[in-house]
């Protein structure tokens, strides 16, 4: 069976920097997944991230992405992109997300499809919440998200928090 992983990166403390992981939140809070599908809080763990993702043959990283557009701005990468994109990290964090799918690929396990969801933050500063400019964006992440997935042939079902869609 296939071991997917959706991964959300950066540090809470930073406001927008920490959109991945406000995303995952939000999709755990929402949604049960199968169990071959893990939903992850990656937040700084930069290459202890390794031993959580080695062995997935699909990876879904969700993170904010300064990609030079305007606040709130969606991105969306997958395979040979995602190369080509973040070689130059334009990932928030220090070690890239290059850095970690090449160190998976120096242990003989490369990861058969990998998409990056995204959005440009406003505000990285001391903070827990997300920016007015970048919170409305997390519905949107989680949507696509749910696209993604569904695409790889996994159906989340909605949780039963009392909320309606």
């Amino acid at each position: 069976m296939d071991k997917v992983v959706v991964l959300g990166v950066g540090n809470i403390l930073m406001q927008d920097e920490g959109f991945g992981v406000r995303v995952v939140e939000e999709l755990a809070r929402r949604y049960t997944f199968p169990d071959n599908v893990e939903i992850l809080d990656g937040g700084t763990l930069g290459m202890e991230l390794l031993r959580f993702i080695t062995g997935a043959t699909r990876l879904l990283i969700i993170d904010a992405v300064n990609g030079g557009g305007s606040a709130g701005d969606f991105y969306h990468f997958a395979n040979e992109e995602v190369k080509t994109y973040f070689k130059h990290k334009v990932s928030m964090h220090e070690i890239g997300i290059q850095d970690v799918l090449t160190a998976i690929e120096l242990v003989g396990q490369p990861i058969q499809e990998v998409v990056v969801l995204g959005v440009q933050p406003a505000v990285i500063d001391v903070g827990l919440e997300l920016s007015e400019a970048v919170k409305p964006c997390t519905f949107k992440v989680v949507n696509k998200t749910l696209e993604v997935l569904r695409s790889w042939g996994y159906k989340p079902l909605a949780a039963d928090i009392g909320i309606t869609k």
